[in-house]
């Protein structure tokens, strides 16, 4: 990252008709984009709450590149929860206030800016945001620092269990352990599986589904036909999928960002290959139904949250709260993907409830106020004390849901 890049970008809380800083230099329309979006972030507190006195959250995450619209529903369910805490007068009196850093899905990146945001920002808590290796590389700086890291998306089974003695990741999304079980039991049922193959990315996201799915496989009683991997910025997986066909698998267990997998979905087209896809959340993380093309209606992917026939009134006013705020919002598919949005906004309003709890902005303390944590009753469910010493993932398999696209929108299997 340049030095340009690196300077602080902290989302000052503005009045409503406050002009927004000029923009320095000239960025391409992704990086402007990204940058709008999280300028927007953070406005619309309370009159009487001084922007002077806020309590600094740290954000790292993708915000360019393939992935950017899952930064930006993070960035938007943040946004959202902190409008509705300043509301009510923020916490121990004083606003939030979101700041921001891309990480461009890259790990020293993502350290360099959980470092800045510590060290020279001030932020009490760190959230991260969509890649297991960027989380996995930060999670030691949280620990050494004393800084509560929360995670809405990665799923990595290592960033919570990392088998720290003194633990301050935690995470409201879902954990790869939990997933790869859910995964074998919905081809098992769903397809008759009993062979399945796996075609997995070459990071620490695939190698944490690997053993899941793995151990899921031996506990189901059901033989492997394959284990394949491929780079994320391959474009042909042909090699890899002709393997996994002549070795008998009767499914694919899927991992990898939209990217990648939109190549394997291509890839499956042009062997003639109409095999069964189980895949983790990755595709829901941009534009998948456009780069794979038709068939990307096929990939079945878990997720922890869907606004398409919810009818809850939390979701209602959640989702006419988020139409409210970002004005482009027209449809559905412009809210895709609602789990970024649904994850990030309950672990915002759990943040605020652990310091709440704690009394005190300290990270230790503010660690323990998770613990203290009773209930919540947020977007994706009402939780019952979320968290507690030893355990640190607030959503389980009982909180996933198998969806697909279907005309740009993520939806539920079976709507």
């Amino acid at each position: 990252m340049n030095a340009q890049a690196m300077k602080p970008q902290a989302l000052k809380t503005q009045a409503p008709n406050a002009r927004a800083p000029k923009a320095e230099g000239r960025r391409s329309p992704t990086r402007r984009l990204a940058l709008g979006t999280v300028a927007l972030i953070g406005l619309g507190l309370a009159s009487g709450v001084h922007a002077a006195e806020t309590l600094k959250i740290g954000l790292v995450t993708a915000l360019s590149g393939q992935s950017a619209k899952s930064g930006e529903a993070i960035s938007r369910g943040i946004g959202l929860a902190i409008d509705e805490i300043n509301a009510a007068g923020g916490v121990l009196g004083q606003p939030l206030e979101l700041v921001a850093r891309d990480d461009e899905a890259n790990p020293s990146k993502g350290v360099l800016a959980a470092r800045e945001l510590v060290q020279r920002v001030g932020v009490v808590a760190l959230v991260g945001g969509l890649d297991t290796p960027v989380s996995m590389a930060i999670v030691p700086i949280a620990n050494q620092m004393k800084v509560p890291f929360l995670g809405p998306w990665a799923a990595g089974t290592g960033i919570t269990r990392n088998g720290a003695a003194d633990n301050y990741a935690f995470r409201v999304s879902a954990v790869d352990a939990l997933v790869d079980e859910a995964l074998v039991a919905y081809a098992v049922k769903t397809y008759g599986a009993k062979k399945p193959g796996m075609i997995l990315v070459n990071n620490a996201w695939g190698e944490s589904n690997e053993k899941g799915l793995t151990a899921a496989l031996k506990g189901a009683n059901l033989p492997a036909a394959g284990i394949e991997k491929f780079e994320a910025s391959d474009v042909d997986m042909v090699p890899q999928l002709t393997r996994l066909k002549e070795a008998g698998a009767d499914a694919l267990f899927m991992v990898g960002n939209v990217g990648p997998s939109a190549q394997v979905v291509k890839s499956l087209d042009r062997m003639g290959w109409s095999v069964p896809v189980v895949s983790h959340w990755g595709p829901a993380g941009g534009r998948f139904d456009e780069l794979a093309g038709p068939s990307a209606a096929k990939v079945h992917f878990i997720q922890t949250f869907t606004f398409a026939g919810n009818a809850s009134p939390k979701a209602t006013a959640v989702l006419t709260a988020l139409k409210a705020k970002y004005p482009a919002i027209k449809s559905m598919a412009d809210v895709t993907p609602a789990v970024g949005i649904a994850n990030a906004y309950d672990a915002t309003h759990l943040l605020a409830l652990a310091i709440k709890a704690a009394g005190s902005a300290k990270g230790p303390e503010v660690r323990d106020g998770f613990y203290k944590v009773a209930t919540y009753p947020g977007l994706i469910k009402t939780y019952e004390k979320p968290f507690a010493p030893g355990q640190h993932d607030a959503l389980g398999p009982q909180d996933y849901v198998f969806t697909r696209f279907q005309n740009g929108e993520i939806v539920a299997v079976g709507n």
